[in-house]
């Protein structure tokens, strides 16, 4: 893993040691110190989550290794994962290379190789917990340098049971993983953190059986907000055909070949709505495959009119 640009950020670290007393990360983490920690360490990135990121934290008792890295949320954030038992490492973006998620694999001080790394509304369910355990002698091993796992989605407050399953690559070797440099730096939206494109590593890539959960309470007008963002960075992307095809690569293989895919607003809500079942989930089935072939035709309009502005100032 390359270890250039260690000075895109200052850090501050402290525990739950340092103001707190009795803390612990799970309601039933009694029942789990009987159980060997895992050897695990959680990465766990915020900003601002002071509504989400207790429900998130209490889900991590079978990992002794908690980190939080906090982009100096003006919420208490940093104050409720503290209580918790968790590390906070403050992350200051310098608007370069490395972004969030490579500065905090490289900076984070995580005590484990393996590591999870999860947004602050994402945790293992139970399963995966179970399945984790399982496989510490394969990550031992060294067989796989990642592993990606499917999402279950929370969305309008009920986990959907159909529909498009989003795919992530969330559990890294920190000794063979990293996450490129894409020439995005120009690019509007969400730019501290890495948008849409996975770690990548020489070694072969596993994949999990059981499901992260992605355990989203925000009112769907903030899922809005962040994807108005996320489609501005989409859009200038497409307007740079090079950074563009470089990032599809990065992508999982599910991303890659969504990125082809023609006419995909109309594509995706056939798939998603329909092949993937999602009519099955009621309105919610209906509402997020809407909304997501929406972001996608958010996309496409964005796209046109750089391209006109483009041609206009030709």
């Amino acid at each position: 893993m390359n270890a250039s640009g260690s000075g895109a950020s200052t850090s501050t670290t402290t525990t739950a040691a340092e103001g707190t007393d009795d803390m612990s990360l799970s309601p039933a983490a009694d029942t789990q110190a009987a159980m060997t920690a895992l050897p695990i360490s959680i990465i766990l990135f915020a900003k601002n989550e002071a509504e989400t990121i207790g429900n998130t934290l209490s889900h991590l008792g079978a990992f002794e290794d908690v980190v939080v890295i906090d982009s100096l949320s003006e919420d208490g954030t940093a104050d409720i994962a503290r209580a918790a038992g968790a590390r906070v490492v403050d992350f200051d973006w310098n608007g370069e290379y490395p972004k969030k998620k490579q500065w905090s694999m490289m900076h984070a001080g995580s005590k484990h190789r393996w590591a999870l790394l999860l947004d602050a509304d994402e945790y293992p369910s139970a399963e995966m917990v179970d399945e984790l355990r399982d496989l510490l002698p394969e990550l031992e091993s060294g067989r796989y340098g990642a592993y990606e796992m499917h999402l279950r989605y929370r969305w309008e407050g009920e986990f959907l049971k159909h529909g498009h399953r989003v795919t992530k690559r969330s559990l890294v070797d920190l000794e063979r993983s990293f996450f490129p440099e894409v020439d995005d730096l120009y690019a509007p939206g969400i730019r501290e953190i890495e948008l849409h494109f996975q770690p990548q590593t020489e070694a072969p890539i596993g994949m999990m059986r059981t499901r992260l959960v992605h355990d989203d309470r925000d009112p769907v007008t903030s899922w809005f907000a962040r994807h108005n963002h996320y489609s501005d960075w989409e859009a200038h992307l497409h307007m740079h055909p090079e950074a563009r095809r470089d990032l599809a690569t990065k992508r999982t293989s599910k991303g890659e070949f969504w990125d082809r895919v023609p006419m995909k607003p109309l594509v995706f809500f056939v798939y998603s709505y329909i092949a993937r079942l999602g009519f099955l989930d009621g309105r919610r089935g209906f509402d997020y495959a809407f909304g997501l072939a929406a972001y996608y035709w958010q996309i496409g309009v964005k796209v046109r009119e750089l391209e006109r502005r483009e041609t206009a100032a030709a």
